[in-house]
């Protein structure tokens, strides 16, 4: 059961190092399970202008989908 903070940049590197992969079915972490990508936002997202760029997100198992 993953439940895990971390950076922008270690996100793009476990993008870069296919610990993460992007599927049809979803995220794909380790090759073991799916995972949910949240960003994690200082001020309140809608005076964010870009919502998606944030410093750090969470990552958390989906239980239904682990392989």
């Amino acid at each position: 059961m993953l439940d895990l903070i971390i950076s922008k940049d270690e996100l793009v590197q476990m993008f870069i190092d296919e610990t993460i992969k992007d599927t049809n079915e979803g995220w794909l972490y380790k090759d073991t399970e799916y995972i949910n990508i949240a960003a994690i936002h200082e001020k309140d997202p809608k005076y964010i202008y870009d919502i998606a760029n944030a410093q750090f997100y969470k990552l958390t198992s989906i239980d239904s989908k682990i392989i």
